[in-house]
């Protein structure tokens, strides 16, 4: 069973060393653990700083790509380096190294396949008020759109089962956190949580440079992943709003009519009009798109089946496969 922890990183020369230090050489139930880092277009001694540490592997990008794109490059790494199991944390070292067990236990265990680690976010002293309740907002709304109960969805501190990270996609370019968790819930991979610890601050965080700015992002990152993964609901409910106005102005112009005083409500009429029309209009679009998500699963499926094949004739001899050859080479 090989585990490698991933570390994407954007100039983290004087907290990389940090949080590599803390991180675990022996798991019991893990046979071999490698390390490695995304260089996301570092302009310090990121990279140094790492092959001085020892770091198995660099995913190395010449110009910032942005966190979501640096994921997904360090999880096709992973899977092509043979990983059984896929943790990822932070450069900045606010997560405790320690806690990596507790991800990866309930993958020996087989008992799920996605784990994720819940922050005490009301105990964590560095995030101001408003920040705590727009993650537990931002959490809530995760949990509804992906019909899952976890309780801190912006945390990258997760593992993955190498099964669960072939099923991963990433079509947003802000970050990984929410849509991967909307995703998950909505294709039925088995995901769970565990509770975790954080270490001090040391530095701020650099995805987002103001709370509106997070929000705003966030909220465009949820609404995407729900109308990918569930089209018609989407649209049916966006829909629903006009064509009930609509019909609603449209029984009181028949009520005016039975009156005897529908000659100057026709300004009503016209406007219900357009309000059912642009109900039913996305209605329509909301099946179209379900159709389209129905296409979008089958190419999901063969993608998963290629990447099966792909990673499979890509695997790297382990460090215990490779002794045994290698006494097998000097035994002949």
């Amino acid at each position: 069973m090989k585990l490698i922890i991933q570390i994407p990183c954007y100039n983290e020369a004087e907290t990389l060393e940090i949080a590599l230090n803390d991180l675990p050489q022996h798991i019991k139930g893990i046979d071999e653990i490698e390390y490695l880092i995304i260089n996301d277009g570092s302009t310090d001694e990121t990279v140094k700083v790492a092959r001085d540490w020892g770091i198995d592997y660099v995913v190395n990008f010449k110009s910032n790509k942005g966190l979501a794109y640096g994921f997904m490059a360090g999880i096709d790494a992973c899977l092509r380096n043979g990983a059984d199991i896929i943790v990822n944390t932070d450069a900045d070292n606010q997560y405790s190294g320690k806690d990596i067990e507790k991800l990866v236990i309930p993958i020996l265990e087989e008992k799920y396949d996605i784990v994720i680690g819940t922050r005490p976010i009301d105990q964590t002293q560095h995030f101001s008020f408003l920040k705590k309740k727009l993650q537990h907002l931002g959490s809530w709304t995760v949990r509804k759109a992906s019909n899952t109960d976890i309780p801190d969805a912006p945390s990258g501190f997760r593992a993955y089962s190498r099964d669960a990270a072939m099923q991963l996609n990433v079509f947003n370019e802000y970050t990984y956190t929410l849509e991967t968790i909307v995703q998950a819930g909505r294709e039925k991979i088995a995901m769970s949580s565990v509770p975790i610890k954080t270490n001090a601050e040391l530095r701020p965080s650099r995805l987002f440079h103001s709370m509106w700015g997070y929000v705003k992002r966030s909220s465009a990152t949820i609404i995407r992943a729900f109308m990918m993964y569930k089209p018609l609901r989407f649209f049916a409910v966006v829909g629903a709003i006009p064509l009930i106005a609509g019909i609603v102005l449209g029984i009181r112009y028949i009520i005016f009519i039975c009156m005897g005083d529908a000659g100057g409500h026709i300004q009503s009429l016209i406007l219900a009009s357009i309000l059912i029309l642009m109900g039913f209009m996305t209605i329509i679009i909301g099946l179209q798109a379900d159709i389209i998500a129905a296409n979008r699963k089958i190419l999901q499926d063969i993608q998963y089946r290629i990447k099966r094949i792909e990673y499979d004739l890509t695997l790297v001899p382990t460090k215990k496969e490779k002794t045994e050859n290698g006494a097998k080479y000097a035994a002949k």
